[in-house]
């Protein structure tokens, strides 16, 4: 063998090293990568999680609003992504505890029993109105005191939070709400989640986070244009004053109002 073949062939060992090499690397880096957004999600290979669906609030059926079916969309890609399966649950039918399966929530209370009662008994320091009527608080938030109302189409809040019970017995997976002041709104936390779940993870690792979000000029931008408002956590876990709340609302009227 001359000294050309014989580089020919080393060469060739060399490239097939490299690549071998490299293939191992980016392998690793993505196993890595798929198991810290499992861990972040609660969703082990071939897990199971809740997807809550809640109703169109101007309706008594089970009727999802089209923006409602996208986030469910979204949520299923990344449940599909972590190689777990999903259920999709009414939110009147979804009679059980928390903590054995990740559970996602869609929907504002006035739509979604199960938010509801999340928000009742998991944070406490938030308040939303749920009046039918028209009136200018309707659908608003009271975090903290805080108030935070609607200007359809120009300003909206939708709360994102991941929470763990933090009681063995209740198991150990997060419960993640997507409670929007409009269905629009929970796209646009579903997204957000999607697009930020790593920054998330790093910043919380596995604990619990209330992030209060405005989706600005929806009519124009759609869902896409969301800004963090605030980290809430401490605020929505600390219960309120008990007040004296009109009919049918849950708000707040102590405080002046923000937008």
């Amino acid at each position: 063998m001359n000294d050309d073949v014989r580089n020919i062939v080393l060469g060739v060992i060399a490239a097939g090293v490299s690549a071998s090499l490299g293939w191992l690397a980016r392998a690793f880096l993505w196993r890595r990568r798929l198991r810290r957004k499992q861990a972040f999600f609660g969703l082990p290979d071939n897990s199971e999680s809740l997807l809550v669906v809640n109703r169109d609030a101007g309706g008594t059926e089970l009727t999802v609003t089209r923006h409602d079916v996208f986030a469910l969309l979204e949520l299923s890609a990344l449940v599909k992504e972590c190689n777990a399966g999903v259920q999709v649950v009414a939110h009147d039918a979804a009679q059980q505890g928390f903590g054995e399966r990740t559970e996602f929530c869609v929907g504002g209370p006035a739509s979604n029993r199960r938010m509801a009662a999340h928000l009742s008994s998991l944070l406490p320091g938030v308040r939303v109105n749920v009046e039918a009527e028209a009136v200018p608080d309707r659908g608003a938030f009271v975090i903290g005191g805080e108030r935070y109302r609607v200007e359809a189409g120009r300003s909206e809040y939708v709360i994102l939070a991941r929470l763990v019970a933090g009681q063995r017995r209740f198991g150990n997976r997060p419960v993640f709400l997507f409670c929007g002041q409009r269905a629009i709104d929970n796209q646009a936390a579903t997204r957000y989640l999607a697009r930020h779940h790593e920054r998330l993870a790093r910043r919380y690792g596995g604990g619990s986070f209330v992030l209060l979000l405005k989706v600005v000029n929806s009519q124009a931008y759609g869902p896409d244009v969301v800004e963090l408002v605030a980290d809430v956590t401490r605020a929505a876990r600390t219960p309120l004053p008990e007040q004296e709340p009109s009919a049918g609302t849950t708000t707040s009227t102590s405080r002046p109002a923000r937008s």
